[in-house]
């Protein structure tokens, strides 16, 4: 069995045009621009390329981008009233604040400080917890593009055993929910379950969000299983020369697509669709402020 690639890449460029027609259509009909501000801390690289990528995707689908780089001396009660000032900004309908913060901030008050209604991110605690009793909510991009790769390859995903490999807030947690919410028979496993690899070949999905690179082996999944790999590590390449690199996901994808129905491949799977999600769940926030019609396909 050769199983099937999962094309996030090809999947996030859809989404982005769904994005990019509602927009201009809110335009056109009630002269509306949905408006994205992403704040930067610091001059962390990795962040830097990632807010870079946001704006210009913010921009090509029509949205009004708003950055905010701010240095790294920065203290925290500037960076909560620059949060507060955004919260009031009618033209302003998300908030992003980039991750990881300098270490003299603490990033829960940060987030915990952004209006619900425009954490696009879906991390406020009150979008927590409203992802976790079932009612309407921001939710986590990365989770939601998973979701909907998921629905894209399987359909109706009721009744089938979910295995989610991780148990962080950003990714793990909020992906069990979002699995339950779709009436899947839910595990989430972790560095300290026990046999780990029996776990995993319970599942018909397996979600592995772990950061550990290529540590789920193809002999750990159900053959004709859907493989969905959120991981994205960097190690190093000598075949490629000296001080070379290369991506690879937490799921080691020579051995798991022999095995696997569908994956998704690191680079080109699961990433493209986070930023597409951003944008979505931006949109989402902008059509609830205003009292008009989500866009369909676009929220859980």
């Amino acid at each position: 069995m050769t199983a099937e690639i999962i094309d996030g890449k090809a999947f996030a460029a859809r989404v982005r045009e769904q994005v990019a027609a509602h927009v201009e259509r809110l335009k056109a009909d009630h002269g509306i621009t949905p408006g994205l501000a992403v704040v930067l801390v610091g001059e962390d690289p990795a962040s830097q390329v990632y807010v870079r990528s946001k704006g210009k995707q913010t921009v090509e689908a029509g949205m009004a981008s708003f950055e905010h780089k701010l240095p790294v001396e920065t203290s925290e009660a500037d960076l909560l009233a620059l949060v507060r000032k955004l919260n009031a900004d009618d033209d302003v309908h998300g908030i992003l604040v980039q991750l990881p913060l300098p270490a003299h901030m603490n990033a829960e008050l940060v987030i915990n400080t952004i209006d619900p209604a425009k954490d696009v991110d879906g991390f406020h605690i009150s979008n927590v917890g409203l992802l976790g009793t079932g009612q309407k909510s921001m939710v986590p991009c990365t989770p939601l593009g998973c979701l909907m790769l998921l629905r894209d390859r399987l359909g109706k995903l009721a009744g089938l055993n979910a295995v989610v490999v991780g148990r962080s807030n950003i990714v793990g947690k909020p992906m069990a929910q979002l699995l339950l919410g779709d009436s899947c028979t839910v595990t989430i496993a972790h560095s300290r379950t026990k046999d780990l690899p029996a776990v995993c070949r319970g599942a018909d999905i397996l979600v592995a969000a772990v950061g550990r690179p290529e540590m789920v082996k193809g002999d750990w999944i159900k053959p004709g299983a859907t493989v969905i790999d959120v991981g994205i590590n960097r190690i190093d390449a000598p075949e490629k020369g000296e001080g070379k690199s290369r991506l690879v996901g937490d799921v080691d994808f020579a051995s798991a697509s022999e095995v696997a129905g569908a994956i998704t491949p690191v680079p080109g799977g699961v990433g493209p669709m986070t930023i597409a999600c951003l944008l979505a769940n931006t949109l989402t926030a902008c059509c609830r402020a205003k009292g008009l019609p989500e866009p369909a396909g676009l929220t859980p």
